[in-house]
């Protein structure tokens, strides 16, 4: 006999610790594995729904004091340049890009480690060694990319993205830079060329992770044009980003059970047993 059986993920939530971009705060992350030959579909449809990839597993903040980390992401079509941003772009057009396989390197290693010690070194990476930092970026179920941004002279490694291809944009798992060329601005140069990048593929979007609204890591985030959050269920254009300050109050977060109830999951594969 033969049974078919749908393979649906199943979510986990994990114990709370100290949040890094608030004060006083707590966070909870609601996750899920990423697996199989459903990952793509599963990524890209949570993906839409404010969740983001770390190796093989998906996450969405969870917090049951808050819900300030919101998604954000920026419409490539809504998207134009600043003034700041021209001038950013300008400053840093003698780099060279090249975007590889997803492959470790002892070079990229060398600059996460400067990166970190210098604009990290309290955070929750700090010890990452050589081997985490492979599995960080060799471990991807699915399309993934390295960006890597050099200094021509020298052929010197400047700056690195780990970028996942979803099917309707580029979303940047993490990025780091020399932190020596800090006045370059090279986070927000690497924003703005993954922009470009998206708009010579023709994906509508780029996706940047978590805004939080009155952290001072994530203010760069608010300077960006077409900029949209995922909030309360849907994608919102960001015009104020005061509109979005009652998210840190605990009554703005749903009970876990509604939040699973409420993700959207891709049609479910299933595999044939004997």
């Amino acid at each position: 006999m033969r049974h078919t059986l749908p393979i649906a993920p199943q979510f986990y939530v994990t114990a709370p610790q100290p949040c890094p971009y608030l004060e006083n705060r707590m966070e909870r992350k609601l996750f899920t594995s990423l697996q199989g030959d459903g990952a793509e579909q599963l990524n890209n449809s949570l993906s839409h729904q404010g969740f983001r990839r770390s190796q093989n597993v998906l996450y969405r903040p969870s917090c049951s004091d808050c819900s300030a980390c919101l998604s954000a992401r920026i419409d490539v079509a809504a998207f134009h340049k600043s003034r700041s941003q021209k001038r950013i772009l300008k400053r840093n057009d003698y780099l060279i890009r090249r975007a590889t396989s997803p492959w470790a390197t002892e070079d990229q290693y060398a600059l996460f480690r400067s990166y970190l010690d210098s604009r990290h070194a309290d955070g929750g990476m700090a010890d990452m060694d050589v081997f985490e930092y492979a599995a960080m970026i060799e471990e991807t179920p699915i399309r993934s990319r390295v960006v890597e941004y050099s200094e021509p002279q020298f052929s010197s490694l400047v700056a690195v993205s780990l970028t996942d291809v979803l099917e309707d944009g580029l979303s940047m798992v993490y990025s780091f830079y020399n932190p020596e060329l800090q006045h370059n601005s090279m986070g927000t140069f690497m924003i703005l060329d993954h922009i470009e990048i998206a708009r010579e593929a023709g994906l509508p979007y780029v996706y940047l992770g978590y805004w939080v609204p009155g952290s001072r890591k994530m203010g760069y985030k608010e300077k960006f044009s077409g900029l949209e959050i995922y909030h309360q269920g849907s994608w919102k254009k960001m015009r104020d980003p005061a509109e979005f300050a009652e998210s840190t109050h605990p009554l703005s977060t749903d009970p876990i059970s509604e939040q699973v109830a409420n993700i959207h999951l891709p049609e479910q594969t299933a595999y044939r047993r004997r």
